[in-house]
């Protein structure tokens, strides 16, 4: 009977001792993550026969309870605990720095808008290899608020080689290609907005018309535009007045445009047209216009110039159609021409 009893405290003992472990080990958190992605989905194991759990948001926290190669076992905050792929998480710091940015973007002006042209990646700073803070579905709205540019990785594998063939048999010194990278807030439905750089070849701009064909007239690759005012056409119908600056070329220049120019509208001809152009610019964003308080059609806007290295002030002066530079770099005459 001795012997039965004590067998039977061992046994409560094992199991209870096995419970704890169980509980303990249930317990241990390794870290903090977020989910990292529209939608995260959270499976029953890492095996390809898998059951589908649960389906967590951009920023949903996650205790992270274990790493198996690729895969990170996570529990969430109601206590569902399943396997996800660690390119769908974020760090706790990658998240903090996340939000600090994106509370920093929405004070920053808009110099454009668009749309995701494809599917994209949303990085931590300008760069493929900056770490990603999530993807961006095709045709998600983006407002573009600073452009950076960053060297062309090199090619890897057979490319690299093909490539580094290529220069070795040229007598012209290797040249490093650079990329436009935009900091934009974008704004995926049902979600709050998110910022972080975008390449710029994944971004198509939502440029209002007639001002695409305008610029395509003048050979002019549209960085940003600004609606100066509005007036009123021949049937009362109020029509904006833009400032449109870009440049000629490719991407990846030292300038953020080279060229601006003012379209106004004609209520004569009904139509809008080039009241001021100025193609000496090496312009920086962001453009700041300031309307003159009580005095329709009256303004100023200005941006930095930096093409002498440092950023000079430069200050344009409109009044109705008319548009005059004020002041350029260094002091020098105003020298820019009235468009036609």
């Amino acid at each position: 009977m001795i012997r039965k009893i004590l067998l039977g405290f061992a046994l409560v003992a094992v199991v209870a001792f096995g419970a704890y472990l169980k509980l303990h080990h249930a317990k241990q958190v390794l870290e903090t993550a977020y989910a990292g992605n529209h939608e995260v989905k959270i499976w029953s194991t890492t095996a390809q026969v898998r059951e589908l759990l649960l389906t967590v948001n951009y920023g949903d926290r996650l205790d992270v309870l274990q790493r198996f190669e690729d895969q990170v076992k996570v529990r969430t905050t109601t206590g569902v605990t399943g396997w996800v792929s660690q390119k769908d998480l974020l760090s706790e710091d990658l998240w903090d720095k996340a939000k600090d940015m994106t509370k920093e973007a929405s004070a920053m002006p808009v110099e454009a808008r668009g749309h995701t042209r494809v599917l994209s990646n949303l990085h931590l700073e300008p760069g493929r290899d900056s770490p990603r803070l999530r993807q961006l579905p095709k045709q998600t709205p983006i407002e573009l608020l600073e452009r950076r540019v960053a060297d062309v990785p090199p090619p890897k594998g057979a490319a690299a080689a093909a490539s580094a063939s290529d220069e070795d048999s040229s007598t012209e010194p290797a040249t490093t290609k650079k990329e436009d990278w935009w900091l934009v807030l974008a704004k995926v439905q049902d979600e709050p907005p998110v910022a972080g750089w975008l390449l710029g070849q994944f971004v198509d701009l939502e440029v209002p018309q007639p001002l695409p064909d305008y610029a395509s007239s003048a050979d002019m690759r549209v960085v940003a535009w600004f609606e100066l005012d509005r007036v009123k056409d021949d049937a009362g119908n109020p029509r904006p007045q833009y400032l449109v600056v870009g440049t000629r070329g490719p991407e990846g220049q030292p300038c953020d445009f080279t060229m601006l120019r003012v379209y106004t509208w004609g209520n004569q001809r009904q139509r809008y047209e080039t009241a001021f152009v100025d193609s000496r610019a090496c312009g920086k964003l962001p453009v700041e216009i300031s309307p003159d308080e009580g005095k329709p059609g009256e303004l100023t806007f200005r941006y930095d110039d930096i093409g002498a290295g440092a950023p000079v002030p430069r200050t344009y002066r409109m009044h109705q159609t008319m548009v005059r530079l004020v002041k350029e770099p260094g002091g020098s005459e105003p020298n820019a021409k009235k468009g036609r």
